[in-house]
This record gives C-alpha cells, structure tokens and sequence, in this order.
C-alpha cells in the first residue's frame, strides 16, 4: 500500500509523457470516474486516447484538459495529455471506435428494479460500437470494464456487436474484461502501482494487446477466463465490504468491553501467515475444529450479553450450517442406501473429532436409515472419544448423536470401507483419496476439491 505523502504519491505519477508510435491507439467509452482516470493515464503511458461521452460538458472539460472529478493529479495529467495530442473527446462512438485499435468501456451499469443489473448503456454502446467495427477491417479489442454479472460479456455485449457489424468475434474482433481496482481519492496513484491487473480475454491476440498496454505498470499480468474477471470485480468488493462490516463489528463489541478496537485491530493485520493471506479463502468444506466454532459462538454470546448487535458475526454459524446441509442433500441425491466417507477429522493429519463439520451429515444420514461406513487415515475405532464430548457437551450435535455407534463405522482402510457402499463422500484431500475418486464408478461428493482442473464425470463438487 502506498504511503500517500506528497513526494511519494509525486514519485508514483510520471512527470513526463513517454511516447512511442506503434502504441495502440484507445477510445474509452464513458467519462466518468473511471473512464476520465484511464483517459489521463493511458495517454500519460504514450497512447493516444479518445474519450466518448453523451455528456457535453465532460466532452468540453476533457478537450479542455479539465477533470470532471476531483482526484488528486488528474487533470495535470489531463491537460499534459490535451497539449501532446494524445487526448480528444466525442459523442460519436462508431467514429471513435474505426479512429482506434482498442475500447474500453465503462459506462455505467445501474440497479435494475427487480435488484438486478439494468443493461441498457451496455447495449447501447454494444450497438455502437458494432457499428464502428462494421465500418473497419483491422482487428478490434472491445475491453469490459463496468461491474456486470458473470456472464454479460459473451451473452449480452459480444452478440450484439457481431450481429451489428456482421463480424466474427475471434477473426474480427476481440473482446476482454479488464475490471478496475481504482480507490478514488488516490485512483491515480493505483493505476501506475495497481494491486493486480486482470484480464480475462477470448483470445491470445486479445490478451497479448492488453499485456502491450500494462506492461509500463505491471509485467504481472493476471490472464483467465471473461466470467472468470467478471466474477473477481464482484468478488473483490464484496470482500472489501465483509472487512468493513467485520472491523466495524470489532469495533462495537471492544467499545462495549471497554477495549481499544484500534489497538485489536493494529495487532490483527501484523498476521500476514493467516489473517491477510489466501490460506482460509478457498472455497471448501465447512469450518469446524475445536476453536473456530466455539470462538464464534463466544463471540456471539459476548455481544449479546453487553447488548450489541453483530449481525455478520452471529450469522457465521448460520452460514456455516447452510454449507453442511448442502452437502448432505447432495449426498442424498445421489440415492445411496450404503455411503462411505473418507475423512473424519475436521481437517487431514488429525485425530481430532471435535466440531467435524462431516459429524453432522452423518448423523443426518444414520438417522435417516442410511448405512455409514469412515476411514480416516490417523482415527480408528480404539481413538478415544471420551474426552472429546465432554469438550464439546454443547457444541457439537453430531458427535454426541454419534458418539454409542461411531466406533463400529471405522474402518482400517479406504478399501474396506468402500465395500457395499453405494456412493463416496470425500472430506480430505489426499493422493490415495483422489485416486480413488478418480477410479470410482460411484457417486462422488467431493468437498475439498480432489482436481483442480477437470474432475471425472461421476465427481460433484460442494462449490465447483
């Protein structure tokens, strides 16, 4: 994160533009917050840009080398760019489009009424720009950038330029999604030292022209899939609002303690092993162990004895429980009346059994008639459970409903518990596990994600 004095965030902008002639040439639809920030700074990177709008004003103040928004160096940059040349601004998007090799666009994506995305500028600017492509023969990279639904892309945006311009998407033309991470207040900033940069492309063309344009602030290109960076944008903010919610929570319990919230949290993100890393964000089976359950419940109870209400927190469990029981019905989906579950701690290399999220399906599962037959590589029928339920008298169900019949569902090995069983329930990932899964003619429920490309046919994942 930059630290944003004046001479750093100084250091951070070019002073000077850097042009070179086979640069790409870049029309930017929408003049906005976003389309003005990428206008300034493409064109400070030696490109020329030309920025469409429907707004007269903002044409006016970005010929002008105005801003149309207060952010900081934006329209030194701006006014740098109108003196070189390199910045114009129309409401004719076909021209702009045949005058450029690449669009950005950005025009704005509203709530619907129903809750949902109103597409109309999307389309709109789809028809235009089909109409641009129509009227060129060079190759042409249309670049998403609004926040829209998985999806929208190749649905919505691409079909409509092909059948407007009669073009082939691939041979004709190219489409990407390049969603912006710009915090305004210090978007410039972020453009030239960018957290990551995303590109999601339908072709290699396509993405090595956004690779051409990046590389002066990024040589780390992220390139995947459009619904792949379409999700991300989503995903990202959602995130950031989770951290909000979740440090403002924070901070209402400790003001009830009587405990410095800033102090807590100062503390808490020096942990960049576990609490700022990717390592609990992979989708997977549910959360469970001896701490992480048993926290969030004291968590809970804390707030409400000192009368503060934390919805996010109180509702980790509920969420928790919503996992659980996806995997369950999928295992009941599958109609098995014998089911073998490989994995029984809560996570691999551990005997330890208390609050195993899989207790609660099978629990479910016994109690709905359905054979159950575990092997877990480090528990066996001696393991002791004594000990574990008087830990968890009240916490984990599954366990104690489980706890008189547990013993007589182990199994020594993976081989012994698949006989007779109708389908595979697998918690741990592991090679001999994934093996199996992978040789198996049987149902497989899969909630650690055994593949990370292409799982077999007879495979479901819980969230893939």
């Amino acid at each position: 994160m930059l630290n944003l004095n004046q001479d750093t965030f100084a250091s951070a902008v070019p002073a000077d533009l850097f042009v070179v002639d086979d640069k790409p040439a870049i029309s930017i639809v929408g003049l906005g917050y976003v389309g003005a920030v990428s206008t300034a700074c493409l064109s400070s990177l030696g490109h020329r840009v030309v920025g469409v709008d429907l707004d007269q004003t903002k044409i006016e103040q970005i010929q002008n080398g105005e801003s149309p928004i207060h952010e900081q160096d934006l329209e030194r940059l701006l006014s740098q760019g109108v003196e070189n040349d390199l910045i114009s601004a129309t409401d004719d998007l076909a021209f702009a489009v045949r005058d450029t090799d690449v669009t950005f666009v950005s025009v704005g994506t509203p709530t619907a009424a129903d809750g949902g995305c109103d597409y109309r500028y999307i389309e709109s600017a789809a028809r235009a720009i089909g109409v641009g492509i129509a009227q060129k023969s060079d190759f042409h990279v249309v670049v998403m950038r609004c926040s829209i639904p998985p999806g929208t892309t190749m649905k919505v945006m691409a079909p409509i330029i092909e059948k407007i311009s009669g073009k082939t998407l691939g041979a004709d033309f190219g489409v990407c999604f390049n969603p912006e991470f710009l915090r305004e207040g210090v978007a410039v900033s972020d453009f030239y030292s960018p957290p990551k940069t995303v590109i999601g492309a339908t072709c290699d063309r396509s993405a090595n022209v956004m690779r051409q344009i990046y590389a002066p602030v990024d040589e780390n290109v992220i390139v995947t899939s459009i619904e792949t960076a379409e999700m991300v944008k989503y995903v990202d903010n959602v995130w950031h609002a989770t951290k909000v919610t979740f440090a403002n929570e924070v901070g209402r319990l400790c003001k009830s303690l009587d405990v410095d919230s800033h102090a807590v949290m100062d503390v808490f993100v020096q942990d960049t092993k576990l609490n700022l890393s990717p390592y609990y964000l992979k989708p997977g089976f549910a959360f469970g162990g001896s701490c992480l359950p048993k926290e969030v419940r004291a968590v809970a109870h804390i707030a409400k004895a000192q009368g503060v209400k934390l919805p996010l927190i109180e509702n980790l469990t509920a969420s928790n429980q919503e996992h659980i029981e996806t995997a369950t019905e999928m295992v009941r989906n599958t109609g098995a009346k014998s089911v073998a579950i490989l994995g029984l701690a809560f996570k691999a290399g551990t005997d330890d059994l208390r609050e195993s999220p899989i207790l609660e399906t099978i629990a479910t599962l016994h109690a709905e008639g359905v054979k159950v037959k575990i092997h877990d590589p480090a528990i066996t029928s001696e393991t002791p459970l004594a000990a574990q339920l008087g830990y968890v008298q009240h916490g984990s169900q599954g366990l104690q409903q489980l706890a008189e019949v547990l013993p007589d569902m182990l199994c020594d090995t993976a081989e012994e518990a698949l006989q007779d069983t109708n389908a595979i329930v697998v918690t741990q990932k592991n090679f001999a596990y994934r093996n199996i899964a992978n040789s198996s003619d049987k149902p497989v429920v899969d909630v650690v994600r055994l593949f990370e490309t292409k799982q077999p046919e007879n495979c479901n994942g819980i969230g893939w």
